[in-house]
């Protein structure tokens, strides 16, 4: 079996931490603002963690 390449796309979105868990950013971060409320902003601005649910399928796409 040849291997598995790095899906290139999911590589820019995704990053792994130091304990093995994967962080992402939000959605709804690109334009629309004044629609959203400042808490709403702040809060978007934090990166979030992939659920336990996505974690095998995307850890296999980043393939580090």
């Amino acid at each position: 079996m040849p291997k598995m390449k790095t899906h290139k796309g999911a590589q820019k979105r995704f990053k792994k931490t130091g304990n093995g868990k994967i962080k992402r950013n939000h959605a709804y971060t690109s334009h629309l603002f004044r629609n959203k409320s400042e808490k709403q902003k702040r809060n978007l601005r934090q990166s979030a963690t992939v659920s336990q649910v996505d974690h095998k399928r995307i850890d296999k796409l980043i393939n580090e």
